[in-house]
């Protein structure tokens, strides 16, 4: 456990190595919870996410002899970025072990901070078990990116300056994958018995925190998928699942609509580009908005996000909030009939993306065509009213 003497070391330590990250309010999030809310956007911190903090804390007290040796790492990208910084500040030599499939800027970023990337697997905990291994056979230093006192100390300062930037905050949302972030808010909140209440949130196919919190021990999940690869991570760790226990309140799940809404919504209306991960706190409030105390805190954890994923990530949320449809609808095979299907969707102010006219499938009666269609609406409510108005007017529609 770390104490409040050791969170102030460490803000001491990343003085001059990390900015203060601007706190927003957030005035749509406001209304939805009845409150202020406000978005703790690290995000924009140097190399994209909070994980700079703890990964220069824990190498900046590496002895001569260890620094000597380079550390090592395994991270999806934003850890990466952290160690791989953190090294070429320091002047250590840094190896990054990431899994197959890795966001590209996450890569990129990490090898021009100077870091050598190893692939391997395809996840978090693969390349974790390799991490150790090369650090058993060279000697390299790990840097875990969660699980070791001076990571949860470093992670520790964005608690310190969500207090000083927003001192009546009552509830406080953290994106939770190994923990380490939300370890070291939480204890940093232990202090002046001052009642904040913090919530980790995590993605729904990669929430090893429930069952462990369940079985009072980090219990290993068997699988996990998610578009969150920030947190997706399937063993808590040691160091981070004890504050966790002692000082968070809740640990909540949010599914893949919810975060990619967030997303979507933070690029619309905070102008703020997040990782899906970054979003989970706000998909929380998003979720169940009556289920935060104000002022509330919700945490960006990162932003980098590989563009061809955002798009991917923009059109899931459009469809999630009844944006966007999908659909193939069945029509009569005379002349003029896709016409009166698309003069009934435009009289439904319904926008038209992309058609595709099949005329061959065994499903299909010999007096029919089908048309697949994807249409831009303008919410759940269009989206209902456009579904009820082509069964009025007797069409068979399948949704894609």
């Amino acid at each position: 456990m770390i104490d409040a003497k050791d969170i102030v070391r460490a803000a001491d330590l990343l003085h001059d190595v990390v900015a203060p990250t601007p706190l927003e309010y957030s005035r749509w999030l406001s209304e939805l919870v009845g409150g202020d809310v406000f978005l703790k956007c690290e995000n924009l911190q140097r190399t994209g996410s909070f994980k700079l903090r703890g990964a220069y804390v824990r190498m900046a007290r590496l002895s001569k002899a260890e620094r000597a040796r380079g550390v090592v790492a395994a991270s999806a990208g934003n850890h990466a970025q952290g160690v791989a910084l953190a090294a070429q500040l320091l002047g250590i030599r840094a190896t990054v072990f990431m899994p197959h499939g890795a966001p590209i800027p996450k890569e990129k970023a990490t090898r021009a901070y100077g870091a050598e990337i190893r692939f391997v697997g395809t996840s978090i905990d693969d390349c974790l078990r390799a991490a150790h291994a090369f650090a058993a056979e060279t000697g390299a230093v790990l840097i875990h990116p969660f699980d070791h006192p001076d990571i949860v100390a470093g992670q520790a300062t964005a608690g310190l300056e969500i207090v000083e930037q927003c001192p009546q905050v009552r509830t406080i949302v953290v994106p939770t994958g190994g923990g380490g972030l939300i370890a070291g808010i939480a204890s940093a909140m232990q202090r002046d018995g001052a009642p904040i209440e913090v919530v980790g949130v995590q993605a729904a196919g990669a929430a090893a925190y429930p069952p462990s919190l369940a079985a009072g021990e980090p219990v290993q999940l068997a699988e996990m998928a998610t578009m969150a690869d920030g947190i997706a991570v399937g063993l808590p760790g040691k160091v981070p699942f004890e504050a966790v226990q002692q000082y968070v309140g809740e640990m909540l799940t949010v599914g893949e609509d919810s975060l990619s809404k967030a997303l979507l919504l933070l690029l619309e209306r905070a102008k703020l580009v997040v990782e899906p991960a970054g979003a989970a706190a706000v998909a929380a409030v998003l979720d169940e908005p009556e289920r935060f105390k104000p002022p509330v805190v919700a945490v960006l954890s990162g932003g980098n996000i590989d563009p061809l994923l955002l798009m991917r990530v923009i059109r899931h949320g459009m469809a999630a909030a009844g944006r966007y449809l999908s659909l193939r609808v069945r029509i009569p095979d005379t002349p003029g009939g896709l016409a009166t299907l698309l003069t009934q969707l435009a009289g439904m102010d319904a926008n038209l993306i992309e058609v595709l006219h099949e005329r061959i499938s065994e499903t299909l009666n010999l007096d029919e065509v089908e048309v697949a269609l994807q249409l831009e609406l303008r919410g759940e409510d269009h989206r209902d009213r456009v579904l009820a108005g082509l069964t009025g007017n007797g069409y068979t529609y399948t949704l894609n």
